[in-house]
This record gives C-alpha cells, sequence and structure tokens, in this order.
C-alpha cells in the first residue's frame, strides 16, 4: 500500500524591504518606513546564484509595503517585478506575496510568477478595532478584492487564514466561505494556509500561542467548508511536536509550505530540516514529497515562457 503523501515547496525567500506601513500589532517582520535599505538586484543576483546547487525551486518575494500613494510606491513595484524576473532568468520559479496590488500591478506581476498569493487573515471587521487598528491594508474588503482579481486573471493562488488574534470559530467559518465563494466563481485558489498566531520577540500584542486542539479544529472546519480541489497547508516550524503534527494531518492539512533556511514571518520558529521532517512523517506513515509553487491542473493557465518553465521542472522533479 503507498503512503499517503504530503508535500512541499523547496523554497527561499528574498525580501525587497521589510519596512511597511501597516503597524498589525502581532507582527515579527516589519520596520517603520525609510528605516531599511531595499534590497539590491546585485545583492539577489548573489544570492540565488549561491542557491543554484542546493535543489530550491521556488523564490517566494515577501516584502512589507509601500503606502499606494506614496511617491516610492512605483519604485518599489519594480524592484519587485524586477527580482522575479530575475529568479526566473536564473532557472527559478516566483511566487509574490506583497499584500493588496492593483489590479494593473497583479496583471503585470502574472507575467512573471508562476504563483501568487495574500492572506485574507480574517474577514470579521472586528480586528481593524484591535490588532488591525493601526493597518489599512488589512481591511477585509480589500483582500477579498485582491482574491477576485486573482481570479479575474486567472493566476493561481494561495491564501489563508490567520487563527488566535482575537477573533472567534464563527469568523472562522464566515473567512472560510468567502474564500470557497470566490474559488467557486472562479476556479484559482489552489491552497489554504492556516497559520496559528506563534508569539514572537518583536511583536506588542501580548497574545498568547494558538493551541493545536484549536488548530486541528480549524482544520477539520476548513476540509469541511472548502471545495476538496483546495489544499489545506500548515506550516511545520509552528506545529513543532511530532504528535501535534500527526494530528493536523490526520485531520486534513495536506501541504507544509515553502520550506527554507528562514520563515521571514515568524523568525524565532526555525523551519525544520527537510531529512528530520520526512522522518517524522515517515513514522506516521505520511510520505514527504516536494512540489512547485503551481499546481499541475493550473499549468495551462500560464503563457508559453513561463509553462516552459514550469514543465521542464516538472520532468526535473519526478527524479526527486
Amino acid at each position: 500500500m503507498t503512503a499517503p503523501v504530503i508535500t512541499y515547496s523547496p523554497a527561499y525567500t528574498l525580501v525587497p524591504t521589510y519596512e511597511c506601513f501597516n503597524r498589525c500589532s502581532y507582527c515579527n517582520f516589519r520596520v517603520n518606513p525609510g528605516e531599511d535599505a531595499w534590497m539590491t538586484l546585485a545583492e539577489a543576483d548573489a544570492t540565488l546564484r549561491s542557491l543554484r546547487p542546493h535543489g530550491v525551486i521556488e523564490i517566494l518575494i515577501l516584502s512589507g509595503e509601500v503606502h499606494p500613494n506614496s511617491p516610492r510606491r512605483a519604485t518599489w513595484f519594480q524592484r519587485i517585478y524586477d527580482l522575479c524576473a530575475l529568479a526566473l532568468r536564473l532557472g527559478f520559479l516566483p511566487h509574490t506575496n506583497a499584500g493588496p496590488l492593483s489590479h494593473d500591478e497583479m496583471a503585470q506581476l502574472k507575467s512573471v510568477n508562476v504563483s501568487m498569493g495574500l492572506m485574507l487573515e480574517q474577514v470579521t471587521p472586528t480586528l481593524q478595532e484591535t490588532v488591525h487598528r493601526h493597518a489599512p491594508s488589512k481591511a477585509p474588503a480589500l483582500r477579498v478584492q485582491q482574491l477576485a482579481w486573482a481570479g479575474e486573471l486567472h493566476i493561481p493562488f494561495t491564501t489563508g487564514l490567520l487563527l488566535g488574534l482575537g477573533e472567534c470559530e464563527a469568523d472562522w467559518a464566515e473567512t472560510l466561505r468567502a474564500i470557497a465563494h470566490l474559488h467557486q466563481r472562479y476556479g484559482h485558489i489552489q491552497e489554504v494556509i492556516l497559520q496559528p498566531h506563534s508569539p514572537g520577540h518583536q511583536q506588542a500584542w501580548p497574545g498568547e500561542q494558538l493551541s493545536t486542539d484549536q488548530l486541528v479544529r480549524a482544520i477539520a472546519l476548513a476540509r469541511q467548508v472548502l471545495p476538496p480541489d483546495i489544499t489545506l497547508q500548515i506550516p511545520p516550524n509552528l506545529v513543532s511536536q511530532p504528535k501535534d503534527l500527526w494530528r493536523c494531518l490526520s485531520a486534513g492539512a495536506r501541504d507544509l509550505g515553502g520550506i527554507g533556511p528562514k520563515d521571514e514571518v515568524n523568525p524565532d520558529y526555525p523551519h525544520p530540516h527537510n531529512a528530520a521532517l520526512a522522518d517524522t512523517l515517515n513514522q506516521a506513515g505520511w510520505h514527504l514529497q516536494p512540489r512547485l509553487p503551481i499546481y499541475p491542473h493550473y499549468d495551462d493557465w500560464l503563457d508559453a515562457p513561463l509553462g516552459d518553465r514550469v514543465a521542464a521542472w516538472r520532468q526535473t522533479i519526478q527524479n526527486i
């Protein structure tokens, strides 16, 4: 009998800038605008070339946000576009998550990304009175609009929920139903991340770690609400005990996301080494398998240059 497969993406994260105009009170990523030196293309080129022998496939372009009305917005966006184009030229597959973008920005990035993402987080407006009080781009309507535009543009998309920010389980269900509705309309959501709040040393909000019991309930609810062709993803570095990871997989999670040297969003929680993670899963009868940042049934959404690159990686990954 073949062991059930759990997937992950061999990934590396490039951060164009940590500066962000939002001030989410649980954030362990951001710095204030003007206090960060942006990544240069020369720095990125050197980093990417060093990754070639190490089996990295996905380059996640993960950025803090420059305000849409800032005079630096165009420069910020061009840097993100150029980093994606550079990653492609060097043989990698880019995936961008840079906060809410305009329709035109998303359309431009589609040409240099095989997939994109944005966490919906929670659609309840109550968080804008608490942890998102100083985070204008966390307005649920903005994020729902982003997911809809991704569908209109035929961009394979990743979204997800942040769990444990002060919302309730009814809010989880409402957010999941919003994702399901968008997917039923456009068919573009390839995976949904269920990310438990995990306290870090930089955050201002004194929130507690989401319990494993709560995470398992969220996974079971997501599997009930979401269409079956949407894969559920959990971050293995935020579920550190093997028995807890096994419980999450038993509840319906089937993917462990991008695994690389550092989780930039949760820097206090190192990613597990692939070999150790594979051994942990093998003990419970699962098989860890690498994947691309685009799921196979979306390959025909890509234009020829991107599609050719993905097809070549599909051949390579069969031999990993």
